[in-house]
């Protein structure tokens, strides 16, 4: 697998290093490989199954916004980027790109933010914060099948509504509930904690 772009986040920056030196936290296809060594994982990757953009690694991640955390499901791409469909020129993106995750059929129409190093999909936002609905994380923890599908190229003659292509992802892995579930509690534990520090009401 090619080495994740840079990553500037704490949270992942020892991903990104093993990845880089390929060390021992390797994704394969079908797969998702959790933080390790660590009481509360704060991120789990996992590669496509097949893709027709230059996605490499799928990746849930438990990100700090202010005094409580998200969850983001966020792509880092194969290459310096952008975000495109194999063989499409970068030239012709749309201004105003669109998406959807599709899980065993269920749909869930999703925004695409782009973060310099990685793309986010977010279909809720927590005080301005992108993060992934209880909805949506309960069909990715219980679900077979996680099909993306992305809307980024302006086509003269072609429907502008139709979709450039998917990526597949399969989560049917032996520990994918497990996985998954464990990045969840990182940021339910930290919405807690910022709970009870809050002052009681008067």
């Amino acid at each position: 697998m090619r080495r994740l772009l840079q990553i500037a986040r704490t949270g992942l920056a020892s991903l990104a290093l093993t990845l880089a030196f390929g060390g021992p936290l390797r994704a394969e296809g079908g797969t998702w490989t959790v933080e390790r060594d660590v009481a509360a994982p704060s991120y789990a990757f996992i590669e496509p199954r097949t893709s027709d953009f230059n996605i490499d690694t799928v990746v849930l991640a438990c990100e700090q916004a202010d005094e409580r955390r998200v969850v983001q499901l966020q792509l880092y791409l194969s290459n310096e980027g952008p975000l495109v469909p194999a063989n499409a020129r970068a030239d012709r993106l749309k201004t105003n790109p669109r998406a959807e995750v599709s899980i065993d059929g269920r749909v869930f129409p999703i925004d695409i933010l782009f973060a310099g190093d990685h793309v986010v999909l977010a279909d809720q936002t927590d005080r301005m914060f992108p993060g992934v609905s209880d909805r949506l994380l309960d069909s990715l923890q219980e679900g077979q099948v996680m099909k993306l599908r992305l809307d980024l190229v302006a086509e003269p003659g072609r429907d502008s509504d139709a979709f450039d292509g998917e990526t597949v992802i399969d989560l049917r892995g032996a520990d994918s509930r497990s996985v998954i579930a464990a990045v969840r509690r990182c940021g339910a534990e930290s919405d807690l904690q910022s709970a009870a520090l809050e002052p009681p009401h008067r």
